[in-house]
């Protein structure tokens, strides 16, 4: 069953997600419109999405992917500022995701202190405020908005409460089935994936919903929107993919907090409702 939520000036549509009990997790996309280059914009965005969404109850926070640089930032911003992680501002979120008592998958570029080559990278940092993990993106582009980054070579299960093993996609490695089923030979109980995957004819086409009946994994894919320099992310749908099918796909034409229920025990989604914060 698919549920969609197009852009409106309310506060929330559809489903108002109940309080959650037992088992369940409240999870939250944070499906921004970061602009390309602007670093202090999309910082303070991302402070007040996670904080925003935390205290609507999220336990578990996705950001898109580049979600601090926004996609096609290289060629005005160039590369020199990408830094090793944790930074300064990496390690404030750390204390703050410690402080709101959630988890956090964060996407943005990373040096890599010892070949000094660069990455686009997700990290999982837990609700201690430790990172856990990270993955750096293997299907990365050659050419054009990504040419910058170093393409990773491996994809990495690891132990984050409150998930056991989890494994980690950025957007087109969900393209190569090898990389998902690695996860799964590797112990993964679910896989979560940053995106910036626009529509249109090289938009996503069953690429997400091939991962979960591969490996019989869920899959949270929180996506983008607004416009970029050269891509259009506003109908650009974030993803909850379970067993081959759409549980949940959800776009907003502005930056917006999608927020369901995830049952930890029986490892489905808690129903079709969800929660939309705009910002």
């Amino acid at each position: 069953m698919v549920h969609s939520s197009t852009g409106s000036n309310s506060r929330q549509t559809h489903h108002d997600v109940e309080p959650m009990t037992g088992s369940l997790l409240r999870m939250a996309f944070l499906h921004l419109a970061p602009i390309p280059g602007a670093l202090a914009q999309n910082r303070h965005l991302l402070t007040q999405a996670i904080t925003k969404a935390a205290c609507a109850g999220a336990g578990c926070i996705i950001t898109p992917e580049l979600a601090v640089s926004g996609y096609t930032f290289a060629d005005t911003l160039g590369t020199d500022w990408i830094a090793p992680q944790p930074d300064h501002w990496m390690n404030r979120i750390c204390r703050l995701t410690a402080r709101l008592r959630v988890t956090l998958f964060l996407s943005q570029p990373e040096k890599d202190p010892r070949s000094q080559q660069l990455y686009n990278t997700v990290f999982a940092i837990g609700s201690d405020g430790r990172i856990a993990g990270r993955h750096r993106k293997i299907n990365a582009l050659r050419v054009g908005s990504e040419a910058w980054s170093t393409p990773g070579t491996e994809a990495t299960a690891f132990r984050l409460a409150p998930f056991g093993r989890i494994g980690l996609l950025i957007c087109a490695d969900a393209y190569t089935p090898g990389i998902a089923k690695s996860l799964k030979a590797q112990g993964a109980k679910v896989l979560v994936s940053s995106a910036a995957w626009a529509p249109g004819l090289h938009g996503p086409n069953g690429e997400w919903e091939r991962c979960t009946k591969d490996t019989e994994l869920p899959l949270f894919v929180c996506n983008r929107t607004g416009q970029d320099r050269t891509l259009d992310f506003r109908r650009a749908e974030s993803v909850v993919a379970q067993g081959g099918k759409r549980l949940l796909s959800l776009s907003c034409e502005q930056s917006a907090i999608f927020l369901f229920d995830w049952n930890l025990t029986t490892g489905t989604l808690n129903g079709p409702d969800y929660q939309r914060l705009l910002l």
